[in-house]
C-alpha cells in the first residue's frame, strides 16, 4: 500500500478560499476594514525578500492588506524595536511579522519580543511561547503550528504516538515539540549532536525533521508505518530527510516541496485573520 501524502499545497488553497470569506464578512462588519499584516525586513538578502514578496502576495489572494516595511542593512536593535513598537501602537495592524533572520549587529531576541502578543501572529515572542507550551491561549510559531492543522486535516493520530523531533530551533523544533505534546504525544527532541539519534529515530511513529542539513535523517532511520514530516527545504528541492527512500516505508509523509512549506505561509494569514477578528468582536465560535 503506497503513503499517503500529506499534501500542504492543496491544504493551503482551501484555506486561502475560506480566509477569502472571512476577509469580506469582517470588511462588512466594520466598514471595509480589511485585516493588515505587516512585515518588517531588515538589510538586503534576496531570500528574505522573495518570503516577504511571498507573503505579500498571500495576503492580496484573500482580500487583505500588507504593509511592508524595509530597514537597511544598518539598522540597530534600538532602531528596529522603535518601527515595532510603532506598529505595535498603529490600531489598523493586526499582525506583525519581523522576517529571519536579521543582520548579526541586531538582538533577533529582543526584537522578537517587543512584539505585542496580540500581534504576534507569526508565534515569535517568549510570551507566547510560554502560553502554548502551557496550553494556554496563542498563536503558535507559523511553521509547527501549520504542521500541526496538516495533520489534524488528514486525521493522523497523535495521542499516544511516540514522536521524535529532530531539531531545537526556537521557532521550530521546540515549540513543535510542546505542541505535539499538548496533542498528547510521547515526545523525544534530538538534534545534531544527539548520542545514538539513530535508534531514538528508529522507535517514532511521527518523525519531524527541523534539523537544518539536507538529508540529513536517513531512510533505514525509519521504522515501516511511520509518518514522516520533512520541514527542511535546501537547494535541489530537498529536505532534512532522504524523502525518497523513506516515503517507500512511511505510512505517510510529507512532500518537499509542497507539504509545509505552503502551510507556514498560510498558518500565518489564517492567524492573522483570527486577530483582526478578535479585536473587532467577530471571531468564531
Amino acid at each position: 500500500m503506497s503513503a499517503q501524502i500529506l499534501d500542504g499545497t492543496s491544504l493551503a488553497q482551501s484555506t486561502e478560499q475560506e480566509l477569502s470569506t472571512r476577509v469580506q464578512q469582517l470588511k462588512l462588519k466594520t466598514g471595509q476594514q480589511s485585516p493588515i499584516l505587516a512585515t518588517i525586513l531588515v538589510g538586503n538578502d534576496p531570500s528574505s525578500a522573495t518570503y516577504v514578496r511571498m507573503k505579500g502576495n498571500a495576503c492580496k489572494r484573500i482580500g487583505m492588506e500588507s504593509l511592508q516595511v524595509v530597514l537597511p542593512q544598518e539598522t540597530t536593535t534600538g532602531e528596529l524595536i522603535s518601527e515595532i513598537e510603532k506598529l505595535n501602537r498603529n490600531a489598523d495592524v493586526h499582525g506583525i511579522l519581523l522576517q529571519h533572520p536579521v543582520p548579526e549587529q541586531i538582538d533577533e531576541r529582543a526584537c522578537f519580543d517587543a512584539i505585542a502578543i496580540e500581534k504576534d501572529v507569526d508565534g515569535v515572542t517568549s510570551l507566547g511561547f510560554g502560553q502554548m507550551a502551557l496550553g494556554e491561549p496563542a498563536y503558535g510559531s507559523a511553521t509547527p503550528a501549520g504542521i500541526m492543522r496538516l495533520l489534524a486535516h488528514y486525521q493522523i493520530p497523535l495521542s499516544g504516538k511516540h514522536a521524535v523531533v529532530v531539531g531545537r530551533s526556537p521557532i521550530l523544533g521546540k515549540p513543535m515539540a510542546m505542541m505535539l505534546l499538548n496533542a498528547n504525544a510521547t515526545v523525544t527532541i534530538c538534534h545534531s549532536r544527539t548520542v545514538d539519534l539513530v535508534s531514538l529515530v528508529k522507535q517514532a511513529d511521527i518523525i519531524v525533521g527541523a534539523v537544518g542539513i539536507p538529508e540529513f535523517i536517513k531512510a533505514d532511520w525509519i521504522k515501516p508505518g511511520a509518518v514522516v514530516v520533512d520541514a527542511g527545504y535546501h537547494p535541489g528541492k530537498i529536505g532534512d530527510i532522504d524523502l525518497e527512500a523513506a516515503k517507500q516505508k512511511a505510512s505517510a509523509y510529507t512532500p518537499v516541496p509542497g507539504g509545509v512549506g505552503p502551510m507556514t505561509i498560510n498558518t500565518l494569514i489564517y492567524q492573522t485573520v483570527d486577530a483582526a477578528e478578535k479585536k473587532y468582536g467577530a471571531a468564531r465560535s
